[in-house]
């Protein structure tokens, strides 16, 4: 038994080992296998990689070619151009050295040729000059025997044929001068009469007569109950805010304002104008529809300035002055329109100036400024000459010295320095000459208007003066915080006696102080 399982175990070894044997064997023949596979897939690669460089190194060798071909043509090129450029270089040079030769040849030929000139000129020259003594000694000979004819010297002759000339020469010149002068005489008065003739024919004018009362028509009398407002409140309201007197009587469908002030009454009748339109009437609304009303009607005066100096073709006129242009239309001088009147006499210069061959549009710059002085103005002094005050304006704004003397001498308050002054003169004369141009009545009654707003307004406290009821009375308003009723009262008395001792008027005046509380707040 023990040898059976002994005898087994020895086959199963041996028999383990023989398969080891026989693996070991089949694994050396797989590796030999293998090895020889891998020397001969290394060949394959080697002359594969061999023959790929071979490929790669031609390629490169005829890429290395064609650049250097190309480059080599490259430098050919310029090669040849620079060659080209030194040829055109050579051929320009060589045709400057022939032209510049030319030219030597030709410099060398006039030279010769002015040498030659130059001998001739100096070779007749000589000869003249022989001639010249020659005719002098002759002219000399031929003056000693005139002296010993005449007795005279040359000197002595002259003298006397210059003084003969002199003396001939000046008759007849006072004879010309006299003939002219009378002349001028006989046609001068003539001529100018002409001119003035033929200035005013060839102008049309309206006649432009200002007067102090406005009629504001309403479309029915209930409006008249509603501007004149609970116990007149309205009414008092509009007078104090414009100083212009409301008239509301039995005529029909109209309200009649009075006042000497063109621009206040403007101002008055475009506000009551406002006022009936919208429908809302109380002393608040009156006040803020006045405020607006002057704020219009000076961007007005500036529009109607504007129109007024591009109508007559007038150029570069400084903003002030056009704005003074335009306060002429509501002022009146001896109850002619101003701006009427500046317009006419502007047209009459130009036309004038036209005929005298003088400078048409200065003509009528000066005469549409030559009452600008009339103008009021806060800063004016009053008792200055208005003729002055517009020259002095004119000055400031820039005027040419022609114009500022024709403003300032129109009146002969300056003597006249150009021909445009007594052409302003004349032209103002004729304007104001016509016949029912102007009222001197009117003019005095409003200037006894405004001696009286004066009056007033000197007294301290004062905030208001408005003349009414054609200077029958004098409003005053003044400022509560400075006066109180007494002195108020006082006021009233004072400024009563000042116009009773300074001012000559017919009839009385009544003198009203008005004296106004208001408290003001804003809910918010």
């Amino acid at each position: 038994m023990d040898n059976t399982i002994l005898i087994i175990v020895t086959g199963v070894a041996v028999g383990s080992l023989i398969g080891f044997i026989i693996a070991k064997i089949l694994e050396r023949n797989n590796a030999s296998k293998l090895i020889k596979g891998a020397k001969k897939t290394a060949a394959n690669i080697l002359r594969d990689a061999k023959s790929k460089g071979d490929s790669i190194k031609k390629d490169k060798i005829l890429q290395a070619k064609e650049k250097f071909i190309e480059l080599k043509t490259e430098h050919e090129k310029v090669i040849f151009s620079r060659d080209k450029k030194i040829t055109d270089i050579e051929k320009r040079t060589r045709d400057k050295e022939s032209q510049i030769s030319n030219e030597l040849s030709k410099t060398k030929k006039i030279n010769s040729d002015v040498e030659f000139k130059i001998k001739e000129y100096n070779s007749k020259l000589e000869s003249l000059e022989k001639k010249q003594d020659e005719v002098n000694k002759i002219h000399k000979s031929k003056i000693e025997q005139l002296e010993v004819i005449s007795s005279l010297t040359a000197e002595e002759a002259k003298a006397q044929l210059v003084d003969s000339l002199r003396n001939e020469a000046k008759s007849d010149a006072m004879a010309y001068i006299q003939d002219k002068m009378e002349e001028a005489k006989l046609t001068a008065q003539q001529d100018a009469k002409k001119i003035i003739i033929n200035t005013i024919q060839r102008i049309g004018t309206e006649e432009a007569v200002d007067n102090c009362v406005s009629v504001f028509n309403i479309e029915s009398d209930d409006v008249k109950g509603r501007i004149i407002g609970r116990e007149g409140r309205n009414i008092r309201a509009i007078e104090a805010a414009t100083g212009v007197e409301i008239i509301v009587d039995d005529t029909p469908e109209a309200i009649i304002l009075s006042c000497f002030d063109s621009v206040r009454r403007e101002i008055a009748r475009l506000s009551l104008h406002k006022l009936v339109t919208d429908g809302r009437i109380h002393p608040a609304r009156i006040e803020e529809v006045v405020k607006k009303t002057q704020k219009q009607i000076e961007q007005e005066i500036i529009e109607v300035g504007k129109r007024t100096v591009i109508d007559l073709g007038i150029n570069g006129l400084h903003p002030e002055l056009i704005k003074m242009v335009g306060r002429m239309k509501y002022r009146s001088s001896y109850g002619q329109n101003l701006l009427q009147h500046s317009r006419e006499v502007a047209k009459l210069c130009g036309v004038m100036a036209a005929e005298l061959g003088l400078n048409p549009k200065l003509a009528k710059r000066a005469g549409l400024l030559h009452d600008i002085g009339k103008v009021p103005d806060a800063e004016a002094d009053m008792e200055t000459p208005h003729a002055i005050l517009g020259k002095q304006w004119a000055e400031k704004y820039g005027e040419k010295e022609e114009v500022c003397n024709a403003i300032g001498a129109h009146h002969d308050e300056i003597e006249m320095t150009s021909l445009l002054s007594p052409i302003v003169q004349v032209c103002d004369a004729i304007s104001g000459a016509r016949p029912g141009a102007r009222r001197q009545v009117l003019d005095s009654y409003i200037q006894r208007l405004k001696d009286l707003e004066e009056v007033a307004l000197g007294f301290g406290g004062v905030k208001k003066a408005y003349a009414i009821q054609a200077g029958r009375e004098l409003r005053v308003i003044v400022e509560s915080e400075k006066v109180n009723d007494l002195r108020a009262s006082e006021l009233s008395f004072s400024i009563s006696q000042k116009i009773q001792t300074d001012m000559t008027y017919p009839g009385q005046v009544k003198v009203t102080v008005i004296r106004e509380t208001r408290a003001v707040n804003i809910a918010k």
